[in-house]
């Protein structure tokens, strides 16, 4: 019920600005057994994301065991100030400074991949382009008007629109690169991947051991339908 309650109420709160998305979805391939891409990811939502979202579903402790790593580890790539490793990933942004700043509360991200689906989340992450009308300068090809900065425009760089006559009116279709960021547009692909990946963990951390353990069960299941079955025939040879 916790489950569903979360997944509703983050539904409602990103669909009251949502609208129609200008170009479809990227696809991304999700690995959450990719332990090094998680722990990437991990990092690059601390640095550039956790100023405004929390994802406190979780616990440092946790994420520490599942990705094998030790608390000194965890200080130095993503634990940051005095948090201890038994915390919740909160942000320090209260709930009235981003109401302030932004508009509107910068939601927690602990159920984003469920509710809106990794490719979306990867879409909406590469999709920001320069806007002079929006309040922070830029707008987003897969949530147009919404009220965020692109963070990640350092590695990025810097995406024009691309503009085209859609019914007799001027629409934004795509986005291009028109200056180069810190990274290559495929380090940048997968500098996202990671970060989706990061919060594909996150959202269900106990695949890792769900899945797994799920072929024991088949292959148990299997080896007793067997079983059964020779029983069955057992008992049944003598009757005519």
């Amino acid at each position: 019920m916790r489950t569903a309650f979360g997944i509703a109420l983050l539904l409602f709160s990103l669909a009251a600005s949502a609208t129609e998305p200008v170009k479809p979805l990227d696809d991304v391939d999700v690995d959450i057994f990719d332990t090094e891409s998680v722990r990437r990811g991990a990092g690059y939502f601390s640095n550039y994301c956790m100023g405004c979202h929390s994802v406190k579903l979780i616990r440092y402790s946790r994420i520490g065991k599942d990705l094998c790593l030790d608390e000194d580890t965890m200080r130095r790539e993503f634990m940051f100030g005095n948090v201890k490793i038994h915390d919740n990933l909160e942000t320090a942004m209260s709930k009235e400074y981003g109401e302030n700043a932004f508009g509107v509360a910068p939601p927690d991200l602990s159920l984003i991949v469920r509710a809106r689906g990794a490719d979306w989340v990867y879409s909406y992450l590469k999709g920001f382009y320069v806007d002079p009308k929006r309040p922070f300068g830029v707008n987003n090809l897969i949530s147009p008007g919404v009220a965020m900065p692109n963070v990640l425009w350092a590695l990025q760089g810097v995406q024009e629109p691309v503009i085209k006559k859609v019914g007799g009116e001027d629409r934004v279709v795509d986005a291009r690169l028109v200056k180069k960021g810190e990274m290559s547009p495929k380090e940048f692909d997968q500098a996202v991947t990671d970060i989706v990946n990061f919060l594909a963990y996150v959202a269900e951390p106990s695949k890792l051991q769900r899945l797994p353990l799920g072929k024991y069960v088949l292959f148990f299941l299997v080896v007793l339908a067997v079983i059964m079955y020779r029983l069955k025939k057992e008992y049944w040879k003598d009757v005519h």
